[in-house]
């Protein structure tokens, strides 16, 4: 398995490489966006760990415009940043997980091996549901003909579920990856936050596309009747 791992924090990347490599990694290191953006692009990676400070060119940027020349290599954005948006912004842009600094090192390693499962299916440019659809480009949310107005965290739990069509996502793995692996909150807020989209999204349309699986978890369902 290789991976790319662009990251300026020289100790930090000396630190995780040396531990991927014992864990059976293979791990070429770049220190600057522009020059990981054109690694990216010269070699084959099974997977990428993208830091989002960085010199020359930001993680946001080296993923959007991996993304733009058709590289869809499994993404995992790494940042000492933590907020709604710097979530949505990573998902949006074509990252497939986050997580947030200081991280712990085995559960860096479980979702490098999940991302290199996963492998790199080209993403549709816009998510679609039946007659929902969303546009991660434009945040544009319609249902039908219908512009749907969303919070930055309703917009993350929605491009979450919809990325995810006919799975059950229990509330464990929907914390993961719409908030992030340090909070330690009620896991409620993820029962809360899915009544808001369904208010908004499905009770006005006369839908139920966002399902309620006991004991499970969450699926939105591409009908929605």
């Amino acid at each position: 398995m290789k991976v790319l791992m662009i990251e300026d924090e020289v100790r930090l990347a000396r630190t995780v490489s040396r531990g991927l490599t014992a864990e059976g990694f293979v791990v070429d290191t770049v220190h600057d966006g522009e020059q990981g953006r054109l690694a990216a692009m010269a070699t084959r990676y099974d997977v990428i760990l993208l830091d989002i400070m960085l010199p020359t060119l930001n993680g946001y940027d080296v993923c959007r415009r991996l993304r733009e020349d058709g590289n869809w290599t499994p993404v995992l954005m790494l940042t000492a940043k933590d907020g709604d948006y710097d979530q949505v912004d990573a998902f949006d842009l074509g990252a497939d997980d986050y997580l947030t600094k200081p991280f712990s090192f085995m559960i860096l390693v479980a979702r490098l091996r999940a991302l290199v499962r996963r492998g790199a299916p080209e993403r549709p440019t816009v998510l679609v549901a039946g007659d929902l659809s969303l546009d991660p480009a434009t945040r544009l949310i319609r249902r039908g003909d219908t512009e749907v107005e969303l919070t930055p965290r309703e917009f993350g739990l929605l491009a979450f579920l919809m990325r995810h069509p006919g799975v059950v996502l229990s509330k464990s793995e929907i914390l993961q990856s719409v908030w992030d692996l340090n909070y330690d909150g009620d896991d409620n807020v993820v029962e809360v936050y899915i009544g808001y989209l369904r208010r908004k999204v499905d009770r006005p349309f006369g839908r139920r596309a966002i399902r309620t699986v006991r004991g499970a978890g969450y699926r939105l369902m591409g009908d929605g009747g």
